[in-house]
């Protein structure tokens, strides 16, 4: 996606996106990165449908270019400032499609905005509502920054790429994307955005309906992501479909497939369009 960089000014720092416009009648995709993860990690799907589709990505807030800022918001807050950019830019109803921390902030924007969203996609992502959780899971997330912090950079490096992807390529760039950070500012963001995820679970008991797709690597081995993803889908009645050969970062790992997946879903999405 050849776009120059833009920039949302807050008082915490500086939000970092970009925009690709390919046609000023074609649907709008939200690409919303990973806790620790920048715009990078969705470079296979920019490639993809940027040259069909208008497409945005971001740097969240703490992350990658969008550093350094003042990790004292919440998960409402981060949807707030996705707002902003999205009516600076004047796009409406887009498609959002999120990765981890990223697929949950997307349903939190719906929560918010429940007639500015179009669809989602979850990647290896879960449900935001409370009654799928354990109150020892949500509690074990508000306490993983002391254990990030304990672990030597060069092992967390090497767990953090084993964990996350299945092949080379996929922790090839997480590597790529960990190599801003140092041990410390890693340990903090990811301590922080656990938390965020788990605060921002217990405030919620439910998701407005909105036609949402779930993809999920056959081989995710973070946390029960696999198990939140079974019982999402057949307590909503949400198409489920596993990613065979990927990890965590499933979009990475096996971009034709996911690539694929999504555009049938956008194909959807458009044949229940009303006609005009």
């Amino acid at each position: 996606m050849q776009q120059a960089m833009k920039k949302l000014h807050t008082p915490q720092g500086d939000i970092c996106y970009w925009c690709s416009c390919h046609a000023a009648d074609a649907p709008w995709l939200v690409f919303l990165p990973g806790l620790t993860a920048d715009h990078r990690l969705f470079a296979p799907q920019l490639a993809h449908f940027a040259t069909k589709y208008n497409c945005l990505v971001w740097d969240a807030p703490g992350h990658g270019l969008s550093r350094p800022f003042e990790l004292e918001f919440d998960l409402t807050a981060m949807a707030e400032y996705l707002h902003r950019i999205l009516q600076t830019e004047g796009i409406m109803q887009p498609l959002m499609i999120g990765q981890s921390l990223g697929g949950y902030l997307a349903q939190q924007y719906l929560c918010l905005y429940p007639q500015q969203v179009c669809g989602i996609v979850s990647i290896d992502s879960g449900p935001l509502a409370r009654r799928y959780y354990r109150r020892w899971e949500l509690a074990c997330l508000k306490h993983t920054r002391g254990m990030y912090a304990a672990i030597p950079w060069s092992w967390l490096r090497f767990f953090a790429a084993r964990g996350n992807a299945e092949t080379a390529t996929g922790r090839q760039q997480m590597l790529q994307m960990m190599d801003g950070y140092d041990r410390r500012s890693f340990a903090e963001l990811a301590g922080f955005g656990f938390r965020l995820l788990a605060e921002g679970i217990e405030a919620t008991t439910e998701v407005p309906p909105c036609p949402t797709l779930l993809l999920c690597g056959r081989q995710d081995k973070v946390g029960f992501v696999l198990r939140f993803n079974r019982c999402w889908s057949q307590q909503q009645q949400l198409p489920l479909q596993w990613i065979e050969g990927a990890g965590h970062n499933a979009n990475v790992d096996a971009p034709l497939a996911v690539n694929a997946a999504i555009d049938d879903f956008i194909a959807k999405l458009m044949a229940d369009l009303p006609s005009q």
